[in-house]
């Protein structure tokens, strides 16, 4: 069975990456084509400008970056506050912001409870 070519809004990667900024932000939702008519963020050049390089260990705190289609295939790490966080953009990732991919909590996991914290982890012998 032949794997379905991606299509983005009607268009395929090959014509999104000839397409301008500003073309390409037309095909966005509201929120990313506001956010790029405004401008890019500082330091989105210089970023840029690494991922055409090919630089593998390409690190940034730019989570407010909208994912453009000349992206697609770069390997780069997201600062998520703590951490830098390993991504490798896809197709399916255009048009988001590099930080919906870089979560900033993690998911809250118990343990067993402590001493004296029920009635009946009273009773149990302490090693």
């Amino acid at each position: 069975m032949a794997k379905k070519e991606f299509t983005y809004r009607g268009k395929t990667l090959n014509e999104l990456n000839e397409m301008s900024i500003e073309e390409f932000a037309q095909l966005l939702p509201a929120r990313q084509r506001r956010s790029l008519k405004r401008g890019t963020p500082p330091g989105f050049k210089k970023v840029m400008k690494k991922v055409k390089a090919g630089d593998k260990n390409l690190k940034t705190h730019l989570r407010d970056v909208i994912i453009i289609p000349a992206m697609v295939g770069a390997s780069l790490k997201v600062h998520n506050g703590k951490e830098f966080v390993q991504l490798t953009i896809t197709e399916d990732m255009l048009g988001h912001f590099l930080g919906e991919f870089a979560l900033t909590r993690k998911r809250v996991t118990h343990s067993a409870p402590g001493i004296g914290a029920t009635k009946s982890s009273a009773s149990i012998s302490v090693k």
